[in-house]
């Protein structure tokens, strides 16, 4: 095709770090106005090869040409002068500033030499009601939850005008309300002349806003297709180089009558008169919209932030964990949904991470036994395939979704009797997924009880013998398996405290 039609091209980029090709001789062309979808398992070099784009990474071969200029590398200046934003997996805001001064970090509108910050605080409120998002301005970054968060790194980008969007897992912490607002900005932003290349898990998605859709695998392209002539199995193979029959894996459901936990009119951390039960052996799904309760109430039962009113049983006698390590202690574990800061320590190797929680058990004299410790982490990096060179590579230097595998292996590990994963698979690709599922079914049929907290409707469905539905802080619904729909689930997820739906 005439080159004239591509805003973007990248011409044989190679990059290496010690003992990883990160990618190998990548040639690949992006209509301008198209959106691009850009799609492989962990570890194939996706983000590397946008990272290239904006400077973060510079290539040790090849060229960029950006609307005909050529660069044999970008800086972060030049490509912001060359119209190209990103929005990253991983948050890129300050905590203890506002929204608006986020949004227009480095840019600040202006009166004079003062900082106009009503200008900064309307223009803002101006992005979100383009959004459909009612999110205050004035708030602090650090008082938002996930979700929110990743909704001010959506309007941060929108602020810059660019001409190529690059959008990395925009969707992961969204629930449906949210995503189809978050679609729904991706089409008029097309719609304005903007070229997206846009990077998800979620091949549902890649369907539905994609012109084109380039497949990566082991930090080399494989092949770019044309949407409307492709589907899911052709992906899924490309991706994982084998074909995937199912979505979620079956499992022979073995619910025990033993309430392993009950919550009692439970309140505290803006949760408000929850109560439930959950039995041995089962998975017990919890839904709801961003601010619903769901990350709240799971911080509860963990110990990390205190029961203000209300009992919580476990195993028949009342407990009331005041801290973390008194949960665990009790056979409670959490994954979190933030696992760059809850999660992992980034700066320790992966096994040094897998072991975290079991320390006592493999250490003597408060000596670790290496080699317990390496078998375990090896047996886990085999259970959920964590891409890595070598157990010693620190977890900072892996991919997003490799992070995420790493934190559920440590909590695998230490097998506890209630595991609570809150978002466990966000950010991880379509084949690792499934392999976690398989772990999440396994664990059930061996006993354990699950709590699984997802944005994601078919996964909570796919996934649980039970969904309990919470809506501003309160339980607003039970729903059992043969019952589940995403229409009742939604529903039961806008009722607002009065039960009216919202």
């Amino acid at each position: 095709m005439d080159a004239a039609e591509n805003i973007l091209e990248l011409k044989h980029i190679t990059k290496t770090y010690p003992g990883v090709v990160a990618l190998h001789d990548i040639t690949l062309e992006v209509r301008r106005g198209e959106i691009h979808a850009l799609i492989g398992e962990n570890g194939a070099g996706k983000s590397t090869l946008i990272k290239t784009c904006t400077g973060a990474v510079v290539p040790d071969k090849g060229e960029i040409v950006v609307d005909g200029r050529s660069f044999p590398a970008m800086t972060p200046k030049l490509a912001e002068e060359n119209g190209i934003a990103v929005i990253y997996q991983e948050f890129n805001l300050v905590g203890e500033m506002t929204v608006a001064e986020n949004i227009f970090l480095g840019k600040a509108i202006r009166k004079g030499v003062l900082i106009d910050r009503k200008a900064m605080m309307d223009a803002s409120a101006k992005i979100f009601r383009q959004l459909g998002i009612n999110i205050d301005p004035a708030a602090l970054i650090k008082d938002l939850t996930v979700g929110y968060q990743q909704i001010v790194e959506i309007a941060k980008a929108i602020s810059q005008n660019a001409k190529i969007l690059i959008m990395d897992e925009p969707s992961a912490p969204l629930t449906t309300a949210e995503v189809e607002y978050m679609f729904a900005m991706v089409d008029r932003l097309k719609e304005q002349g903007v070229t997206i290349i846009y990077i998800s898990h979620r091949l549902e998605e890649i369907f539905r806003l994609s012109d084109r859709i380039t497949v990566m695998r082991d930090g080399e392209k494989v092949k770019t297709l044309i949407t409307a002539d492709s589907d899911v199995g052709e992906l899924v193979t490309l991706m994982v180089g084998r074909e995937q029959t199912e979505t979620y894996p079956p499992r022979q459901t073995v619910i025990k009558d033993e309430v392993l936990m009950e919550a009692r009119h439970l309140s505290g951390n803006g949760l408000k008169d929850i109560s439930f039960k959950v039995h041995r052996g089962e998975i017990l799904g919890f839904a709801g919209l961003i601010g619903a309760g769901r990350t709240e109430l799971a911080q509860l039962i963990f110990g990390a932030v205190p029961i203000t009113e209300g009992k919580l049983f476990f195993k028949g006698q009342e407990i009331r964990p005041k801290s973390p390590r008194a949960a665990i202690n009790h056979g409670i574990a959490l994954v979190p949904e933030d696992r760059k800061r809850q999660g992992a320590l980034l700066d320790i190797d992966i096994k040094g991470n897998i072991s975290l929680a079991i320390l006592p058990q493999i250490s003597r004299m408060s000596v670790v036994n290496k080699r317990k410790e390496r078998q375990i982490a090896e047996v886990y990096q085999k259970e959920i395939r964590i891409k890595t060179p070598s157990l010693e590579q620190k977890v900072r230097n892996l991919s997003g979704g490799n992070q995420q595998k790493v934190i559920v292996a440590k909590w695998l590990a230490a097998q506890p009797e209630l595991i609570i994963l809150d978002e466990p698979t966000r950010g991880i690709d379509v084949g690792a997924k499934y392999e976690i599922y398989k772990l999440i079914n396994q664990l059930a049929e061996n006993g354990k009880t699950i709590l699984l907290i997802s944005s994601e409707l078919e996964e909570v469905m796919g996934m649980s013998d039970r969904i309990i539905v919470l809506s501003e802080g309160h339980l607003s619904g039970e729903v059992p398996k043969e019952s589940f729909s995403q229409e009742l689930i939604m529903r039961y997820a806008s009722k607002n405290e009065s039960g009216a739906a919202s």
